[in-house]
């Protein structure tokens, strides 16, 4: 039985970058099960740890050697090999040559095309500890690194500069270069707790080390648990509620090795400023967790995490509250100041704000996105004069200090200052939805006039852009509008919006700038919308030959698109389903071949067989009973009518032969199919599922 043993493998570097660290050791530990498995090394588990100074793998159980392996060329075809005097030919001995063997060392073997000359041998297998150095070297090259760099006089390039590379099989050290580096056994602890190397006698003891002695808590997930119970542990001291967002707690987590909570205090008149603005401080700027009353309210206080275990905790937080006051005093200066002038004021000055130099300025997109926004507004019922009111102060906030300073406040600031300024309430709220959904999964518009600035704003941004000639290519969307197009998709399905989404981009179009050729646009920007439609659903766990059954229909209203699509899904998972889809495929592919005129009504006297005549009399029936159904968009229950055809279907196709002799009676045969593609095709294209 072949010997097992642990190994480690750690990349000491200087500080990674915080946001990466995570991908990138979710990225290492499967670049190197990918090395070992090409080379067969068999193993037990991978656990991977990562801290700002390091990404380290330690691989359980792996084997001490490659397994022998048996290498077969095949070489020419035997009549090929051997001339009629039975001595090998050059093809032969050409093979045996590229080989390292013998002709008379070849062997032959039975193929499906005769017997061909084949060379076997065994190839020993490699230590592990002479495969890691490559398994390593490929395993960091293909790690997921936007920018790398250099440094020093070396040509090798990695995400930070590396200063050791701990690599261990069991107790045994494995030797290799890599970055100017030489592979050792020693690992380094926290940079000021234990800024020594540490020697590890093993693979096996490298996390109970750094935890024991240096000051390092290797695992991404124990630190990250470690920080949300020292976090949560202040706040019950308070009698308080500190959220702790996934985004922020992973990034204070990636950047520190022995993390420390501690809790700190601002000036309670800072409260005045608007909470959104002390948070965006505190996480973005300074990546302290705020603390809120149990009313939801913001308190005076902090959490901060220092990567530190210090003897004196009160200096670290009096640093962090030094820290953070003059941020808080520049925040409350632009709130005071941005407040001395009407929002509308600020108006003008959007005409020197350019948007896009084919598009002009922001005031411009304001102008266009209340046209736009008074359409939806009207289908909406909404008072045209509120809408644009709300467009034109809609962008005003964008040239207030506090935004210039806060760009993720965009809109928020906006209804602040739109209060400040007197506006309706409801136009205030407008303007900090306009943004929204702002993310994936993201909230939507509570109120219709913000849902008419948020879609406007939308489908101006993207008509246009798509008119300057900048659309998304690959994986470049400088102006995100994949992300413009989903929130379109979203806006309209999810409210829903029965609007008819050609017309809406039809406005859009006749808005745009003089000059720039908009000849087919607006079908472009469709048909762009429609694409995303797959992944939408398919986050919904919908798949996408139901949605291409939907969208076969070419629907022009997104919201009623919707209703088929769950129509379709539905309909998928009743036991006639698949044999129906089967026979609207064959039902296509035979009214695809003919050239006759299919559209007119099937005639009962041509009808000789009774599998026809049931049929037909069955669709009548269906007819008539789905009218009304399809008139208040009931495509579920169209299609669980239609469901019941399967047994005269399947009838018609097992006794009637529908290409007949006579023309008369096989033109009948296939109106009668036609008016069966109609039935189905009145809600979906069901021939698209997949079994």
């Amino acid at each position: 039985m072949q010997e097992v043993e642990d190994l480690l493998i750690e990349i000491g570097t200087e500080e990674l970058p915080p946001t990466s660290l995570n991908a990138l050791s979710s990225a290492f530990q499967d670049n190197i099960e990918r090395g070992l498995a090409e080379l067969d090394l068999g193993h037990g588990a991978i656990e991977s740890f990562a801290t700002p100074r390091r990404l380290a793998c330690l691989v359980r159980q792996i084997e001490s050697e490659q397994p022998d392996r048996q290498i077969v060329r095949r070489g020419p075809a035997l009549a090929a090999a051997y001339g009629g005097d039975g001595q090998p030919t050059k093809a032969a001995l050409g093979f045996a040559r590229s080989c390292g063997v013998a002709v008379d060392e070849l062997e032959t073997e039975d193929t499906e095309k005769g017997k061909v000359l084949v060379a076997r041998r065994v190839e020993s297998g490699q230590s592990t500890t002479e495969l890691v150095p490559a398994i390593l070297r490929h395993a960091l090259a293909g790690l997921p690194i936007a920018k790398r760099m250099r440094w020093g006089d070396l040509d090798d390039e990695f995400v930070r500069p590396v200063h050791w590379i701990c690599a261990l099989l069991g107790s045994r050290q494995i030797e290799g270069r890599l970055y100017g580096v030489d592979f050792g056994r020693a690992t380094r602890g926290h940079r000021f707790h234990h800024p020594e190397p540490i020697l590890l006698e093993a693979a096996a003891d490298y996390p109970a080390v750094l935890r024991e002695r240096g000051y390092v808590e290797p695992s991404f997930a124990r630190r990250r648990a470690w920080i949300e119970n020292q976090v949560q542990s202040f706040a019950e001291t308070l009698g308080a509620s500190v959220p702790l967002p996934p985004r922020l707690l992973d990034e204070v987590t990636a950047l520190c090795e022995w993390p420390c909570a501690l809790i700190g205090q601002f000036d309670p008149g800072y409260l005045e400023v608007p909470p959104e603005v002390l948070v965006e401080t505190m996480q973005e700027n300074q990546r302290y967790f705020p603390v809120y009353d149990r009313s939801g309210a913001l308190l005076p206080h902090f959490i901060t995490v220092a990567n530190i275990e210090s003897h004196d905790p009160g200096q670290i937080r009096a640093g962090n509250e030094r820290v953070i006051r003059p941020r808080f005093a520049d925040a409350a200066f632009f709130w005071h100041q941005d407040r001395k002038q009407p929002l509308d004021e600020r108006y003008p000055m959007l005409g020197e704000v350019l948007f896009h130099e084919k598009l002009g300025s922001l005031a411009d997109k304001a102008e266009r996105i209340a046209r736009i926004g008074a359409w939806i507004g009207e289908q909406l019922g909404q008072d045209r004069r509120e809408i644009e009111r709300a467009a034109r102060l809609a962008k005003c906030d964008l040239v207030t200090q506090m935004v210039f300073e806060f760009p993720r406040l965009q809109g928020t600031m906006g209804r602040y200052y739109a209060q400040a300024s007197g506006e309706p309430a409801i136009v205030a709220q407008a303007i900090e939805e306009q943004y929204l959904p702002a993310q994936a999964g993201d909230r939507l518009p509570s109120g219709d006039l913000g849902l008419a600035l948020s879609l406007a704003d939308r489908v101006d941004s993207l008509v246009g852009i798509f008119a300057a000639g900048e659309r998304p290519s690959g994986v470049k969307d400088p102006y995100g509008l994949r992300r413009a197009a989903i929130g379109v998709v979203r806006l309209v399905i999810e409210t829903p919006l029965d609007l008819d989404i050609r017309e809406l981009i039809a406005r859009a179009v006749a808005g745009v700038p003089a000059g720039l050729d908009t000849t087919g646009i607006g079908e472009d920007v469709y048909q762009y919308l429609v694409e995303r439609l797959p992944g939408y659903y398919q986050d919904r766990g919908i798949p996408v030959d139901t949605v291409e059954a939907g969208v076969a229909v070419g629907a022009g209203r997104l919201a009623d698109l919707d209703q088929r699509i769950r129509a379709v899904e539905l309909f998928r998972r009743r036991p006639e389903a698949a044999a129906l889809a089967t026979a609207n495929k064959r039902i296509g592919n035979i009214l695809r071949k003919c050239d006759e005129d299919t559209d007119s009504p099937a005639l009962g006297s041509l009808m000789v067989e009774p599998a026809e005549a049931a049929l037909s009399e069955r669709i009548t029936e269906l007819e008539g009973r789905i009218e009304p159904m399809m008139a208040r968009c009931d495509y579920a229950g169209v299609l669980d009518e239609l469901a019941s055809l399967r047994p005269e279907i399947d009838a018609f196709f097992d006794q009637v032969l529908v290409m007949a002799d006579d023309p008369q009676v096989r033109l009948n045969r296939l109106r009668l199919l036609r008016r069966i593609q109609r039935l189905f095709g009145n809600v979906a294209d069901v021939s698209r599922l997949q079994p």
